[in-house]
């Protein structure tokens, strides 16, 4: 069931040029990297007992919700803007070494999250239950490589602005935990200072949980 929306009266819009100069470009999304301490949020969730990539879903989708600019899309050619925005992930078969996507609710409380998300993706059988709607954000962590830039496929449609998140393999240094995040979003919704505010929020939220 698809979460509720307004529609953007681009007349009255502040960002409406914004938009529009970017909305056309040859490739619209930008990626950024960065790399956040990790060092309390690992040791409180391994000590919870909970999926780390699971409460990692959690967090990163939970930050991204508070911010606006992450919460709109283009649909049907008009601009909207998602009340919330749910989970998507990818979950390894480790016996076929072949990803699925799995689409879960965001609700709230990490444990509950956490423990819905765990259940869903290992009852979930298929490798891709269908297209993904407009009212997700996309997970995909890589823990295989400390990495300092990524890349995404581009399928080349330039109206899909659904944001997308990764993460590498954490490591130590100094006693403390850090692991890069990276976030590829279109420029017709987020710019620079979201990016920031998001980073910020993040950060924030591994070291008072």
């Amino acid at each position: 069931m698809a979460n509720n929306y307004q529609v953007v009266d681009e007349k009255h819009w502040e960002r409406a040029m914004h938009c529009m100069v970017f909305r056309n470009s040859v490739e619209p999304a930008f990626c950024v990297t960065f790399e956040v301490d990790i060092t309390n949020f690992k040791r409180k969730t391994k000590e919870q007992g909970l999926s780390f990539t699971m409460a990692m879903v959690y967090a990163v989708c939970k930050c991204a919700n508070e911010i606006e600019a992450f919460r709109y899309r283009f649909l049907d050619g008009q601009i909207v803007l998602f009340d919330h925005i749910d989970t998507a992930f990818t979950y390894l078969n480790r016996e076929t070494e072949l990803f699925k996507v799995v689409t879960v609710p965001m609700i709230d409380g990490i444990k509950e999250y956490v423990a819905l998300a765990v259940k869903t993706a290992e009852e979930q059988k298929e490798y891709f239950t269908g297209p993904l709607g407009n009212d997700v954000f996309q997970c995909s962590p890589m823990p295989w490589v400390t990495y300092t830039h990524i890349s995404h496929t581009n399928a080349g449609r330039k109206d899909n602005a659904t944001p997308l998140f990764d993460w590498g393999k954490y490591h130590e240094k100094d006693g403390k935990v850090g692991m890069p995040v990276s976030v590829q979003a279109h420029h017709s919704f987020v710019d620079g200072l979201h990016i920031g505010q998001f980073a910020e929020r993040l950060q924030k939220y591994f070291d008072a949980y």
